[in-house]
């Protein structure tokens, strides 16, 4: 386990997760495969050839899952009860096959729940390609384990 509990975030504090990844044609095709979207702009190279961007487009909800995990080690990894919401979500620039991803988030807020025995945290998610453009961003707001009530057995 190596999330933070909810004493651990601190509110502004960034957060540059080290994993990157480069997304591959292979990716988006199982994604909107097992999301069952086939939406052409993702998957037909004729179709999006005609489109603005010239080339197939990544789907931008797989981009946003994309970032969910690789924040997940240096966040909420074990220390999570629950995601309570994701909100704002943006896509800025589009990202293609062959792109490298990376995530920052920063600590935006946190309070404790009614009982004291949790915590509320929320996060800003941003992601970059290879160009240091943004290319997704949202809030994510998690529940969190606060250390003192964590069964050490």
């Amino acid at each position: 386990m190596t999330g933070l509990y909810y004493e651990e975030f601190t509110v502004g504090e960034t957060i540059e997760h080290e994993r990157r990844r480069t997304v591959s044609e292979s990716d988006n095709q199982r994604f909107c495969d097992m999301t069952m979207n086939q939406q052409p702009l993702h998957l037909d190279g004729e179709f999006a050839a005609d489109t603005d961007f010239g080339e197939r487009l990544v789907n931008g909800l797989y981009t946003m899952s994309l970032a969910v995990g690789i924040s997940i080690p240096e966040t909420t990894d074990g220390t999570i009860v629950a995601n309570l919401s994701y909100d704002n979500v943006e896509h800025p620039h589009p990202v293609f096959h062959g792109d490298t991803l990376r995530v920052q988030s920063t600590v935006t807020d946190k309070r404790e729940t009614s009982d004291g025995e949790r915590g509320v945290v929320t996060m800003h998610v941003e992601v970059f390609n290879q160009d240091d453009e943004l290319v997704c961003e949202f809030d994510r707001t998690a529940l969190s384990l606060k250390r003192e009530f964590v069964d050490d057995e």
